[in-house]
């Protein structure tokens, strides 16, 4: 048996060498020349340098598809349709692509390269994502690993969004970052100041961007966003609403509240939001400032795994620990949840065991 699971070692380890030579080959030798990129029947063309990626060609000429993974291939975001050109759909691809937009030639964006003249499909919405040169207004630590950044939108001046939607930071070159990429964060502050924008940004061990925003951006410096994109943004009905956070993902449901206090939106509400210790939680003061605002809100704050100096009285446990002792019925209700991907999955659930319909579950994964 050890010769065997040996040699299958020593047949995938040959089998990776020979794809990163054979990668490294068409870096380096091939030539596409220029190419045809054909979009929605002929609405637009764009003619581009073969050997890129199509996020790559898109986003250079100013097409920005959303992704959330900056062009790695590891958040399944940036899909179109590629009518024809593609060439076969890699591996890479298929973990993010249901049977349904396999036949309807649906692929990630950044993993097809363009090797000659192509026709794909983008939503037409799309066209109208802009490009924000902005400012950052300030820099405020939240918790030791998480900052809020305030950027004051310089060109154009303002930006129109719905609460709950998100931004791509573009991320310069650095030392440590060859080429710029892209991140998504999503906007912490309200729709109706919309000269400026507020992320929450925790910062990822070794991670490219955060570690851009966290450790070399300052205030004053300028760079680039663009967007706004996404569906995670409030129903129109009078439903109750259930929104629940974890870490940073409690950005989005702030910009949700300020929008409910703007506009006196009277649907009661229940936020959820939860971490490990106190010293993980923040934006405390602003979220009981909303409830002075919203008369109809509840908000809830719990810790996982409180810790002694915590001093702590409040509920212990997880989110949805909370979620299952206060959802007694779905029938009259919305939920809102945002953070990693493991407790998404665990609300959603909950919420459909409770009769929560599955199109009144609303979420924003943090990858």
């Amino acid at each position: 048996m050890l010769q065997i699971a040996l040699g299958l070692l020593a047949l995938s380890a040959f089998a990776g060498f020979l794809a990163l030579c054979l990668e490294a080959a068409d870096a380096y030798f091939a030539d596409y020349g220029e190419c045809r990129v054909n979009i929605n029947r002929g609405e637009k063309e764009l003619v581009a340098e073969g050997g890129g990626n199509l996020l790559s060609v898109l986003t250079d000429q100013r097409i920005f598809i959303p992704s959330a993974c900056g062009g790695r291939g590891s958040c399944g975001l940036c899909k179109i349709k590629v009518l024809e050109g593609a060439g076969p759909l890699l591996p890479t691809e298929t973990p993010y692509l249901d049977p349904e937009e396999i036949a309807n030639n649906v692929r990630l964006s950044c993993q097809v390269k363009l090797r000659n003249d192509v026709k794909i499909e983008i939503p037409p919405e799309l066209f109208l994502i802009k490009e924000y040169k902005v400012r950052v207004a300030g820099i405020r630590d939240l918790t030791p690993d998480t900052k809020e950044f305030r950027f004051q939108l310089l060109d154009p001046g303002a930006i129109s969004f719905k609460a709950g939607q998100y931004l791509q930071v573009n991320i310069p070159e650095y030392e440590g970052c060859d080429e710029p990429v892209y991140r998504a964060y999503s906007i912490a502050s309200p729709e109706s100041k919309p000269e400026e924008v507020t992320l929450v940004v925790t910062k990822v061990p070794e991670g490219i961007a955060t570690t851009y925003l966290h450790d070399l951006l300052e205030e004053g410096s300028e760079i680039t966003l663009n967007g706004p994109y996404g569906d995670f943004y409030l129903g129109e009905s009078d439903r109750d609403v259930f929104m629940i956070a974890t870490g940073s993902g409690l950005a989005p449901i702030m910009s949700l509240l300020y929008k409910i206090a703007d506009e006196g939106i009277q649907r009661k509400t229940t936020v959820i939001f939860g971490d490990r210790t106190r010293n993980d939680l923040f934006y405390i003061e602003e979220l009981e400032e909303l409830g002075q605002r919203i008369p109809s809100l509840e908000i809830i704050t719990t810790l996982s795994r409180p810790v002694e100096e915590d001093r702590w009285n409040g509920r212990k446990g997880r989110v949805t620990d909370v979620l299952k002792d206060r959802l007694e019925s779905g029938e009259n209700t919305e939920v809102y949840v945002c953070g990693n991907p493991a407790m998404v999955e665990a609300v959603e659930k909950l919420a459909l065991e409770s009769g929560v319909p599955r199109d009144r579950i609303f979420y924003d994964k943090y990858a």
